[in-house]
């Protein structure tokens, strides 16, 4: 940006365009929408992104986003606890919600083992798991991480983890496209990987 510009309308559009699929010119036009908004609108946003920050925490048994520690699904007696489902990501925790099918609880990695960014198996939340196993009454976990390299390397490296441990592991059928995120799958093909998982 120039010197024409001001300061603070650079620093949003940097800070719009570190967003993930959010690239220069998109960054540009939410900043130029938010500067002509009425102030109801960019206070609501500011309102938003301060409560994101100061009151979603992780559960301290799944690692999911929660107000409540633990988290509604970890809480709920209803659920089968002896039934882990290890996910990436948030997001993916509520694909697996829509399909209605899983009635067990998760476990949240944020992240796969990925070489190429610098993320290993102690970036993610595979120490943890490997504990609640030893400390709980799993008897099966779910590997539910996406289809692809990195994905299939983080299933692998707890397969390994978990294995001696004598509990039932078990990975998504590939119904699932290979490449592809959980998150954007449709309900009905995510439920048949769901049941028609198989063991590692």
């Amino acid at each position: 940006m120039t010197k024409a510009v001001p300061e603070p309308v650079t620093k949003l559009v940097d800070a719009f365009a570190r967003l993930p699929g959010i690239g220069p010119k998109t960054a540009s036009r939410l900043t130029y929408y938010l500067l002509r908004a009425p102030d109801e609108v960019t206070n609501k946003l500011a309102d938003a992104l301060t409560n994101l920050k100061s009151q979603i925490k992780f559960c301290s048994t799944c690692f999911n986003i929660t107000l409540d520690d633990p988290c509604p699904i970890c809480s709920d007696p209803r659920r089968d606890h002896h039934l882990i489902a290890v996910v990436e990501e948030p997001l993916d925790v509520l694909a697996l919600e829509k399909t209605g099918v899983f009635d067990g609880v998760y476990h949240v990695l944020h992240g796969a083992i990925s070489p190429v960014n610098g993320i290993g198996p102690d970036d993610l939340k595979i120490r943890d798991l490997v504990k609640r196993v030893e400390q709980g009454d799993a008897v099966e976990i779910v590997i539910a991480t996406n289809p692809g390299q990195e994905g299939d390397a983080t299933a692998f490296y707890i397969h390994k983890e978990l294995k001696p441990k004598g509990v039932k592991i078990t990975r998504l059928a590939r119904g699932l496209p290979v490449g592809g995120d959980i998150e954007y799958v449709d309900a009905v093909t995510l439920s048949r990987a769901l049941q028609g998982r198989s063991e590692l």
